[in-house]
């Protein structure tokens, strides 16, 4: 089994996980004024783009 023949270091391994964080997610705001992921439909009033897509009550 292969074994590293050296310690890491903390930089150098501070600098190999620069890249791994979790990206905030972009937020839009509805015409009703909630915050929602864009490219999808208002999970509150149901409204995509200015039109009326899921009905209010099932989103």
């Amino acid at each position: 089994m292969a074994v590293p023949k050296k310690r890491t270091s903390k930089s150098r391994k501070g600098m190999r996980r620069a890249h791994d964080k979790v990206a905030t997610p972009n937020v839009i705001y509805c015409e009703c004024g909630e915050p929602t992921l864009p490219h999808r439909a208002c999970s509150v009033c149901g409204t995509y783009k200015g039109r009326q897509v899921i009905d209010g009550e099932d989103a």
